[in-house]
C-alpha cells in the first residue's frame, strides 16, 4: 500500500470533521459562477461582478448592529477598558492576520494621539496596551503559514495562556468557518480564564450546529455570545480573506472604536472629543457607510481604474517580472494581501534573508524609510510577538510527530529575516521586468503631495533600480507629484478615530484587484481558486472536493488523487516561480485543467 493512499484513507476515515462542503463558506456563489470566463472577456465587468458580493456585506451586518449581542460586545470592552483588564483578539490564517491589524489600529490611535494631543493624554490610564492579538503560530504566521498550527484546539489555548488572559477580562474569537480548531481552543481557554468570551464567525450558527460538533459545542454553550455575521458565499469559493473578513473588520472594528470612544468620555471634554475624531454626539450607522463604500469603488472611473491596474500586475507577472509594492501607514493591510495570496493562488511566500533556495515571491512589501527591524515594529506598533517554543512544550500539548520531527522556528529573529525594511534587495529587481508600487490612503495622499514629503523622496530614490514605477491612490485625492504611472481610486473616507475606513478601503481594494490579476492569469476556473494550497485539513478537503466537482470522481476517489499528487511534487515544493498546486496538477493529471 502506497505512503499516498494511506495518507487519503486516513483522511476520509479520520478527518470527518473537516468534511466542510456543507458549509455557506465553502459554497460557490451563483452571481460569481463563470467568473474566470467573463473576466477575461470583460475586465471592468469581471471587476464589477467581484465587488456586486461585496454589496451583500452592509445588509447582512446591519441586524448585527441593531442586535443585543453587538452591544454586549461593546458593552464588555468597554468594562473591561475601564478596569484596566485586556481584549483579546484570537484568529488564524485570515482571523489571525485581522486580529494583528485591529491590535495595531488601536495602538496607533494612542501613540499618535500623545504625539498630537500631549497635553490632553498624558495623564490617561495606558490604555495602549489593553488589546493583544493572538494569531495561530505568533506573529511569524502572519508572513508565512505554519503547517498544522490551526488543526489543534491546544495549541490556541496554550498561545492565549502565554499571552496573559486572566479573570475579567475579553477574549474575542475570530473564525471565518465557525470551525476552526485553534480558534475553538481559545474561546474555551478563555472561559476556563474566567473571560468574557465572544465567538464570531460567517455560517449560518444552525447550519454550523448541524454538520460541526466541535462548533456546536461552542454556540450552544450559554456562556459564550456568538456573533453570525453569515453574509452568503464568498466572490471566489472558499476565499474567506475576501466577504467574511471585510465583514469581521467593519463590526469588530466598529464595536473596538465605539468602546474607544465610551472610555474617552470619561476623560476628555465634548470639544476635546470631537477634535480627535471621537464627536460624543455623533451617531455612525456603520452599515450605511459600507454600503457607500462599495457604491463608490463600483462608480465607472472606480472600476475603470481597478481594472487598469489589474492589467498593468497581469503584464509584469506574465513577463515573469516581481512588484514590490512601498507603503508606510498601512504596510501591514499591503503585507496582509499579499502573503494570502500565496496559499490561494499558490504563488511562491515570503522569502527569507539569505535564503537561495526557494522561490521568489511575486509580490513582497518594503518600508523605503526605515530598516528592517524598525519597520517591523512601526507597522505593529509594538515589538513582534514570535512563538519560542523547545521541544518540550510541544510535547506536553501532544503535537503530531510529524511537527515534533522538525520544530518550527517561529521566533523573532526568523520574522526579522522577512527583509519589508529598506534595505536593497537584488532579487526584487534583478530581472527584466520589475515594479515599483507606491500605495497611499486617505490623508497620506496630500502628505505625498509635498515634495519635501521623506515617503516620497525615499520612493524616487530607489526608483532606478526598477524597470517600472507608479502609484496607487485610495481616497478622494490623488498623488500629483509621483513618477510613473497613477492609480487613484476615488472614494470617500470618513472620519474615524482608528482609520477604520481607510484600512477598509484598501482591503477592498486590494482583495479585488490581486483576485482578478489571478483569475486573468487562469488560476480560477468558474469561481474556484483552482490553484489553492493544501497546508492544512480544512484545504485538503476543498481540493478534494474542487477535483470532485470538475472531474466527475467520487470524493473518495479525488482525494487519493489528490493525496498521490502531494507526495509526488514534495522534493520540488517552493523552489519554483509557480509554486505547483496539487490541486491544479490533479485536475491537469485528470484531463480537466
Amino acid at each position: 500500500m502506497s505512503t499516498a493512499r494511506q495518507q487519503a484513507e486516513q483522511f476520509i476515515e479520520h478527518q470527518q470533521a473537516f468534511r466542510l462542503g456543507t458549509l455557506l463558506t465553502e459554497s460557490s456563489h451563483p452571481k460569481t459562477a463563470e467568473l474566470s470566463q467573463f473576466i477575461q472577456q470583460e475586465m471592468t465587468e469581471g471587476i464589477r461582478l467581484l465587488l456586486s458580493v461585496d454589496e451583500e456585506i452592509a445588509p447582512a451586518v446591519s441586524r448585527i448592529f441593531a442586535g443585543d449581542e453587538f452591544q454586549r460586545l461593546v458593552t464588555a470592552m468597554t468594562r473591561a477598558f475601564g478596569e484596566g483588564r485586556k481584549v483579546f483578539f484570537t484568529g488564524c490564517g485570515a482571523t489571525g492576520r485581522l486580529s494583528i491589524l485591529l491590535e495595531a489600529m488601536w495602538r496607533e490611535f494612542w501613540q499618535r494621539a500623545r504625539r498630537e494631543h500631549s497635553d490632553r493624554f498624558a495623564n490617561l490610564p495606558d490604555y495602549e496596551n489593553s488589546v493583544i492579538s493572538v494569531m495561530a503560530g505568533g506573529d511569524f504566521a502572519m508572513i508565512k503559514s505554519v503547517e498544522g498550527f490551526e488543526d489543534f484546539p491546544r495549541f490556541g489555548k496554550h498561545q492565549l495562556l502565554e499571552a496573559g488572559v486572566s479573570q475579567g477580562d475579553v477574549v474575542v474569537a475570530i473564525t471565518e468557518g465557525g470551525e476552526t480548531p485553534f480558534v475553538i481552543g481559545t474561546a474555551w481557554q478563555g472561559l476556563e480564564s474566567g473571560a468574557d468570551v465572544f465567538f464570531v464567525f460567517n455560517n449560518p450558527a444552525e447550519l454550523l450546529c448541524e454538520h460541526v460538533e466541535r462548533s456546536r459545542e461552542v454556540i450552544e454553550d450559554e456562556r459564550i455570545t456568538c456573533l453570525d455575521l453569515t453574509t452568503g458565499p464568498m466572490a471566489i469559493t472558499g476565499s474567506t480573506r475576501m466577504q467574511a473578513t471585510s465583514s469581521e473588520l467593519l463590526v469588530i472594528g466598529a464595536a473596538l472604536e465605539t468602546a474607544l470612544k465610551n472610555v474617552l468620555q470619561k476623560h476628555l471634554s465634548a470639544k476635546n472629543l470631537a477634535t480627535i475624531g471621537c464627536d460624543p454626539e455623533q451617531s455612525i450607522d456603520y452599515a450605511n457607510l459600507m454600503e457607500r463604500l462599495v457604491q463608490q469603488l463600483c462608480e465607472p472611473t472606480a472600476l475603470s481604474v481597478m481594472g487598469q491596474l489589474t492589467q498593468f500586475e497581469q503584464n509584469i507577472y506574465e513577463q515573469k517580472g516581481l512588484i514590490t509594492y512601498a507603503a508606510t501607514d498601512y504596510l501591514l493591510d499591503v503585507l496582509t494581501d499579499t502573503t494570502e495570496r500565496s496559499p490561494t493562488f499558490s504563488l511562491p511566500a515570503y522569502r527569507k534573508q539569505n535564503d537561495e533556495t526557494s522561490a521568489v515571491s511575486w509580490a513582497f512589501v518594503k518600508n523605503p524609510l526605515l530598516g528592517t527591524t524598525q519597520t517591523w515594529r512601526e507597522s505593529l506598533r509594538r515589538t513582534p510577538r514570535g512563538l519560542n517554543w523547545n521541544a518540550d512544550v510541544y510535547s506536553q500539548l501532544e503535537a503530531p510527530t510529524s511537527i515534533q520531527a522538525s520544530l518550527p522556528t517561529l521566533d523573532n529573529s526568523e520574522i526579522h529575516r522577512f527583509q519589508i525594511g529598506n534595505e536593497r534587495d537584488k532579487s526584487r529587481f534583478d530581472g527584466d521586468h520589475s515594479a515599483w508600487i507606491m500605495i497611499a490612503v486617505g490623508d497620506e495622499v496630500c502628505a505625498l503631495n509635498k515634495a519635501d514629503n521623506p515617503f516620497l523622496q525615499q520612493f524616487e530614490k530607489q526608483r532606478c533600480d526598477y524597470q517600472q514605477t507608479a502609484t496607487v491612490c485610495v481616497g478622494p485625492k490623488a498623488v500629483q507629484q509621483s513618477s510613473g504611472e497613477i492609480f487613484h481610486v476615488p472614494v470617500d473616507i470618513p472620519s474615524s478615530p482608528i482609520k477604520l475606513w481607510e484600512h477598509l478601503a484598501i482591503k477592498l481594494v486590494l482583495n479585488t484587484v490581486s483576485t482578478a490579476t489571478m483569475a486573468r492569469m487562469n488560476r480560477v476556473i468558474g469561481n474556484w481558486m483552482v490553484h489553492v494550497s493544501t497546508s492544512n485539513k480544512k484545504l485538503i478537503d476543498r481540493g478534494t472536493r474542487l477535483i470532485a466537482e470538475l472531474s466527475g470522481l467520487s470524493y473518495e476517489e479525488s482525494c487519493l488523487q489528490l493525496h498521490e499528487t502531494m507526495e509526488e511534487i514534495k522534493p520540488y515544493k517552493n523552489r519554483t516561480r509557480e509554486t505547483t498546486s496539487p490541486v491544479a496538477l490533479t485536475l491537469k493529471k485528470l484531463g480537466q485543467r
